[in-house]
C-alpha cells in the first residue's frame, strides 16, 4: 500500500475511535455507593465523604509511578534535542493543562512554545463552558496539525473517560505525525490505549458525584501533571538540588525568591546574595556559579552553556578548568 493511502487509512481508522462511544458505562460516570444518600447529610458528614474519597486518590497516581517516569524521559529527551511538551484536553482536564503548561514559564524560564496545551473550544474555553467543543475529534486533529507536530514531540492527552473525542483525535493525529502520544486517563479500558505509547490511568473510582469529574479524576490529573512537568525540568537542569534556579524574578516576590535562592546555595548572607544576583542581571544560576566557581557572569554563563544549563555541571567544569 502506498504510504498516503496507508495514513489516510490509519487516519480513518483511528477518528473512528474517537467517534465511537462503546455501550459500557466508565467508572468515571458510575454512581459511588460511598455517597448514595449524600443529600440526607448535614454539612460535616458530606465534607467527610468527600474527603474519604479523596484520600484513594494520591495512592491511585502513586501505582501508575513507572508510566510516568517513561513519559518523564521520553519528554526530556525530546526538549533537550529541541521538542516540546504539548497537552491537549477538554473541559475540567484540558483547563488544568494548560494551567500547568503556563506555570513552565515563571518557574522554569521555559517559552511558552514548548510546554503549551491544546484546549477544546480554544481559549475560551478556559472561562466559559463550550461543552459541544470536546465531541470533534477532526478539530482535535486540525489543532494537533496547526501546531506542527512532529517527531520531536510529546502529546499528551487527557481525559477523565479516557474517550473524549477532541482529544481523541488530536492524539490520532499527533501518532500520525510521529510523535511521541501518551495518555492520561481515570479508567480502564479505554479507546485512549490505542493510540498512546504510554498510558497513565491512576483509578480513583467513581465520583462523589456521578460524573462530577473536577473531583477525584481532577485532582488525580493535577498530581500526574505536577509530576510530570516538575520531573521533566529537574531531568533537564533547571533546579539545583531542590532550588528553582530558573525562576523569571518578574514581581517582587519573585525577585525575593530569586535571592533567598541564592543564599542558600551559596550560603552568603542575604546581602551580598542581592548583590551577586544582581550582578548577574537578576538570573539565580550564574549568581550561583559565580560564587561557588569563583568565575565571573561571562564566565559563569559561558560555563553554564558548556553544561547544558546545569549548575553541578557548571561548577565541575570550573574546577577541572
Amino acid at each position: 500500500m502506498e504510504a498516503p493511502a496507508r495514513d489516510a487509512e490509519q487516519r480513518s481508522h483511528t477518528l473512528a475511535i474517537a467517534k465511537g462511544t462503546p455501550s459500557e458505562q466508565p467508572i468515571t460516570e458510575a454512581p459511588n455507593p460511598a455517597s448514595a444518600a449524600i443529600d440526607t447529610l448535614d454539612a460535616r458528614a458530606i465534607v467527610g465523604v468527600i474527603a474519604a474519597e479523596d484520600a484513594r486518590v494520591a495512592p491511585a497516581v502513586a501505582a501508575c509511578a513507572d508510566a510516568i517516569a517513561r513519559l518523564v524521559e521520553a519528554s526530556a529527551e525530546r526538549m533537550r534535542r529541541g521538542g516540546r511538551l504539548i497537552y491537549i484536553g477538554a473541559g475540567t482536564s484540558g483547563r488544568l493543562a494548560v494551567l500547568d503548561a503556563v506555570e513552565c514559564l515563571p518557574t522554569y524560564s521555559v517559552p511558552p512554545e514548548r510546554v503549551f496545551g491544546l484546549l477544546a473550544g480554544g481559549p475560551a474555553a478556559l472561562t466559559s463552558s463550550i461543552e459541544d467543543a470536546e465531541d470533534d475529534p477532526e478539530q482535535g486533529a486540525r489543532d494537533v496539525a496547526a501546531a506542527g507536530v512532529g517527531p520531536l514531540d510529546v502529546l499528551l492527552g487527557i481525559a477523565a473517560s479516557g474517550r473524549t473525542p477532541y482529544v481523541l483525535g488530536g492524539m490520532a493525529e499527533a501518532r500520525r505525525r510521529g510523535a511521541c502520544v501518551a495518555g492520561l486517563s481515570c479508567a480502564m479500558p479505554t479507546p485512549m490505549e490505542a493510540l498512546a505509547d504510554i498510558l497513565i490511568a491512576p483509578l480513583v473510582g467513581p465520583e462523589v458525584v456521578a460524573g462530577s469529574t473536577r473531583m477525584k479524576a481532577g485532582t488525580a490529573q493535577k498530581l500526574v501533571l505536577n509530576m510530570l512537568s516538575t520531573a521533566t525540568m529537574i531531568r533537564l537542569g533547571k533546579t539545583y538540588g531542590n532550588l528553582m534556579v530558573d525562576v523569571i524574578p518578574g514581581n517582587s516576590k519573585l525577585r525575593r525568591r530569586a535571592a533567598a535562592i541564592v543564599a542558600q546555595a551559596t550560603g552568603l548572607p542575604a546581602g551580598e546574595a542581592a548583590e551577586l544576583l544582581e550582578a548577574a542581571g537578576g538570573a539565580p544560576k550564574p549568581a550561583i556559579v559565580m560564587a561557588l566557581a569563583g568565575v565571573s557572569a561571562s564566565q559563569a554563563l559561558e560555563l553554564l552553556e558548556r553544561g547544558e544549563g546545569r549548575v553541578r555541571r557548571a561548577i565541575e567544569l570550573a574546577r577541572e578548568a
